[in-house]
């Protein structure tokens, strides 16, 4: 829970690498975030295809109060990071196979700004080194680059998650009531809170 984005694509000549590696780099260091640098050249004869070995190549960094953004490959050239090449790099189940080329970003307890040269980084690098490019932003941001509209999503996030906390900590669940009807009633009182505001 929390406002995140959602992208996939692929590097669109295996040559942009380094230069890739590089610019998100000096970008990280601008920020002061950390940041890893995973393998640097894609390996001859595997960019393209549909098979990939068990590298993954470009950059990932980590803005404070963020999770990590991976600008990270497959040798195949598609995106991809770590934690989806442990958990599904391997399957032979087709639908979760394509959960290998699909990234998130929580931004949700960074904030607005650091959400903002997030998605202004990928605006950047979609102009200059990505193909076959997609980016759901659920803060509106990178389909509109309207601030009043992010801002005013932030804070619908930020509300629901404030609310959701003073309801776990103040509404226990009764003795005798399933899980099923205790979420209900919880979130029967938020939506009328929302309602009378």
């Amino acid at each position: 829970m929390g406002l995140s984005f959602h992208y996939n694509g692929r590097i669109a000549k295996p040559e942009y690498l380094s230069e890739l590696i590089a610019e998100v780099k000096d970008v990280a260091k601008v920020f002061g975030w950390d940041y890893v640098v995973h393998e640097q050249q894609f390996p001859k004869g595997l960019y393209g295809l549909v098979g990939y070995n068990s590298s993954i190549y470009g950059i990932s960094f980590t803005p404070p109060n963020c999770e990590t953004v991976s600008i990270s490959f497959l040798s195949n050239g598609r995106m991809s990071d770590v934690p989806h090449l442990l958990f599904y790099g391997k399957t032979e189940t087709q639908p979760e196979r394509e959960y290998l080329y699909m990234l998130s970003v929580k931004t949700q307890f960074a904030g607005m700004a650091i959400h903002q040269i997030i998605i202004q980084l990928f605006r950047h690098l979609n102009k200059k080194y990505f193909e076959d490019f997609s980016l759901i932003d659920e803060g509106y941001y990178w389909e509109t680059n309207d601030e009043e509209l992010l801002k005013s999503t932030f804070k619908k996030y930020t509300d629901l998650l404030d609310d959701f906390s003073f309801a776990l900590d103040n509404f226990p669940v009764q003795s005798n009531e399933s899980i099923e009807n205790y979420l209900e009633r919880l979130f029967g009182w938020i939506k009328k809170k929302d309602e009378n505001q």
